[in-house]
């Protein structure tokens, strides 16, 4: 079932209408209703460029600001290979420590947003941005604090993650919902 839906969003990006940028290409969410040159180029331009993969991206985090018992950052995907790639949507993004990796509790929530797939040209990048609940909202029996290494990140449509260090804490317990992530955009 999970391999169907991601057939069928990638069929329906493959169709969307892609409008032209500098360094980045990005495809609307809806589909053309004619076939103008543009259109069509603009498709083709869609269906030639592969998919980035993990290893075309390089992941980092930026913390920005702190306020109403939350704090925000940007997570950043660049494009460091060496032909364009197409991406888009959410990543997945968790708190890990013990110092190997291991979750700290739940992964991030996706908040709603408008979900496009964008080209990305050798150094272009993306963002997400990441709101970070301060555990400290919750009671230490709610919580079950615990330190944090920093964030685990899959870029969309991968299955191998990139660390990125952030020392902070997190909750074991996984009823408690920190993470909360937004679609990539462009910045």
């Amino acid at each position: 079932m999970k391999i169907l839906t991601h057939l069928a969003t990638g069929a329906a990006a493959v169709a969307c209408l892609s409008l032209a940028s500098p360094g980045i290409s990005q495809a609307a969410t809806a589909r053309p209703t004619s076939t103008s040159p543009t259109t069509t180029a603009a498709v083709t331009s869609a269906t030639t460029t592969p998919a980035c993969a993990n290893r075309d991206l390089l992941v980092s985090f930026r913390y920005q600001d702190a306020g109403a018992g939350s704090a925000y950052g940007r997570i950043r995907i660049k494009n460091v290979s060496g032909h364009p790639c197409h991406t888009g949507g959410y990543g997945g993004v968790s708190y890990v420590g013990n110092g190997d990796g291991t979750q700290i509790g739940h992964a991030a929530i996706r908040e709603s947003g408008t979900v496009r797939s964008f080209v990305l040209k050798p150094g272009n990048h993306l963002v997400s941005e990441l709101r970070m609940q301060n555990r400290e909202v919750y009671s230490r029996s709610e919580c079950r604090p615990k330190k944090v290494d920093g964030f685990r990140i899959y870029v969309p449509n991968a299955v191998k993650s990139q660390f990125v260090a952030y020392r902070t804490s997190g909750c074991r317990v996984k009823k408690v919902h920190l993470l909360h992530q937004q679609p990539y955009r462009r910045p």
